[in-house]
C-alpha cells in the first residue's frame, strides 16, 4: 500500500474519537480524567543533534485530573512500519515533554503495521549487571495481535474503524468490510463522522474484483433495516472514486474500466440477492454507471 498518510489517518480518526479510543482500549483511564477538559496540543518537533533526527509526536493531549486542579499529557504514537529501538524513541519524547510542560506523561503506541506478528516490546530499560538504572514502560496497542470478530459486539467508532487493521484471515477480508460498514450505521453518527470511519475503512481494506464480488454477497445478508444505509456508503466510494478519475484525467484508463465493472456487477448481484434495491439506491447507483459509461 503506497502513498498513504498514516500517521494524518490515524491522528484524524483518533482525535476525533479519543474519548471513545480510551474506553475501548484503557477502560481504566476513564474514572481519573475529566472528558470535558480534553485539549490536543500542537505537535512538538524535537532534533537530534547526535545523529541528526527529526522527530515530531504523532498526538500530545492535555488533559486535567477530574476533580483536582492539576493535568497530565496523554502521548499517542502511531508506529506504522516495525522500528529497532523504538522504546528508546519513546523515552525520548516522554523526556523531552515531562521536561518542557512539567504535567505526568502518559505514553501510548498503536503499533499498525501488518508484520511481523510478533508481541511488540512494551519497555525500554538502562541496566548494568549490578545496578537498573531506568525502567520506562509504555502502553502497547499492537493491532496485528487483536482479532477483530472480538470487536463485533462493541458499539465504538474506533473498535468500526480499526478492526480494518487487526488479524483478519486473506479469505474474511470481504465478510470484515462488509461487518464494519454494517456496525458503522448502527452508530447513528453524523455525516462527516461516518464519512471519516468508512473513508478509514476503505482505505485499509481495499479489495480485488474477486474480493469485491464477495463483499457484495455479504452485503446482501445484511438485515434490511441496514442494508440501505451501507449500499449509500458504497454508492459514495463509487462516486469519491470516479470524480477523482475525472480530476485526473484517466476515466478511459484501466483503472477506471475496473470500477466500471464493478458497478455494473454490484448492481446485478444486488438485484439477485436481495430484490429489487430501493429507487434511490437504484437511480444512484444506474446514474453513476450510465455516466461513467459516456464519459
Amino acid at each position: 500500500m503506497t502513498n498513504i498518510d498514516h500517521d494524518r489517518l490515524f491522528k484524524e480518526l483518533l482525535t476525533t474519537f479519543f474519548v471513545e479510543f480510551l474506553a475501548l482500549f484503557l477502560p481504566e483511564m476513564l474514572p481519573y480524567l475529566e472528558p470535558t477538559s480534553i485539549t490536543f496540543l500542537d505537535k512538538e518537533v524535537f532534533t537530534d543533534v547526535t545523529v541528526g533526527d527529526r522527530y515530531e509526536t504523532d498526538l500530545l493531549a492535555q488533559v486535567q485530573f477530574q476533580g483536582q486542579p492539576s493535568f497530565f499529557l496523554i502521548h499517542v504514537e502511531n508506529q506504522a512500519t516495525a522500528q529497532a529501538e523504538f522504546g528508546k524513541r519513546m523515552f525520548r519524547y516522554f523526556a523531552w515533554l515531562y521536561e518542557k510542560y512539567d504535567y505526568p506523561v502518559y505514553p501510548i503506541v498503536v503499533f499498525s503495521y501488518d508484520q511481523p506478528r510478533v508481541p511488540a516490546p512494551s519497555e525500554f530499560t538502562v541496566a548494568f549487571p549490578d545496578f537498573a538504572v531506568l525502567s520506562f514502560s509504555y502502553r502497547v496497542i499492537q493491532l496485528n495481535q487483536l482479532h477483530w470478530r472480538d470487536f463485533l459486539s462493541q458499539p465504538n467508532p474506533i473498535a468500526t474503524a480499526l478492526m480494518a487493521k487487526m488479524q483478519i484471515a486473506p479469505a474474511e477480508r470481504p465478510r470484515v468490510k462488509a461487518e464494519c460498514l454494517r456496525l458503522l450505521v448502527t452508530l447513528r453518527l453524523d455525516p462527516a463522522r461516518m464519512q471519516l470511519i468508512s473513508g478509514f475503512v476503505d482505505t485499509y481494506l481495499k479489495l480485488t474484483p474477486e474480493e469485491e464480488t464477495a463483499f457484495t454477497l455479504e452485503v446482501g445478508q445484511i438485515e434490511p433495516s441496514a442494508q440501505e444505509r451501507v449500499m449509500e456508503i458504497v454508492t459514495s466510494w463509487m462516486e469519491r472514486g470516479i470524480e477523482q478519475g475525472r480530476e485526473q484525467g484517466i476515466e478511459q484508463g484501466l483503472e477506471q474500466g475496473r470500477r466500471e465493472g464493478k458497478l455494473s456487477l454490484m448492481l446485478r448481484l444486488l438485484t439477485r440477492i436481495v430484490g429489487t434495491p430501493s429507487p434511490s439506491v437504484e437511480t444512484r447507483i444506474r446514474g453513476l454507471t450510465e455516466a461513467q459509461m459516456s464519459s
